[in-house]
């Protein structure tokens, strides 16, 4: 059984302060996360491997985006997003 039968996706943003490495300014970003929510009970047809998985499975969202454009219009460069987890346990 596929281990996305577990979970119900959504997509969310989330406010992040970044620092530009060229121009050094410091602006918030609007991130894009995706959030999976382990379900309630488990899908038909799970065999004892199944719920072992689904019984350990949490819920957790993921970045998205991993570059974000400078909001400062004289630089414009594109910023790689670091220093910010990648995934987190909700």
């Amino acid at each position: 059984m596929d281990e996305r039968l577990f979970y119900s996706e959504s997509k969310t943003t989330k406010p992040a302060r970044l620092n530009c490495p060229y121009c050094r300014t410091v602006e918030e970003y609007q991130l894009q996360w995706l959030v999976r929510r382990k379900k309630d009970r488990l899908p038909a047809g799970a065999d004892e491997r199944d719920r072992a998985k689904f019984a350990k499975a949490q819920s957790y969202m993921v970045l998205i985006e991993d570059k974000v454009r400078c909001k400062n219009p004289r630089c414009g460069r594109t910023i790689e997003v670091s220093g910010i987890k990648t995934t987190a346990f909700l």
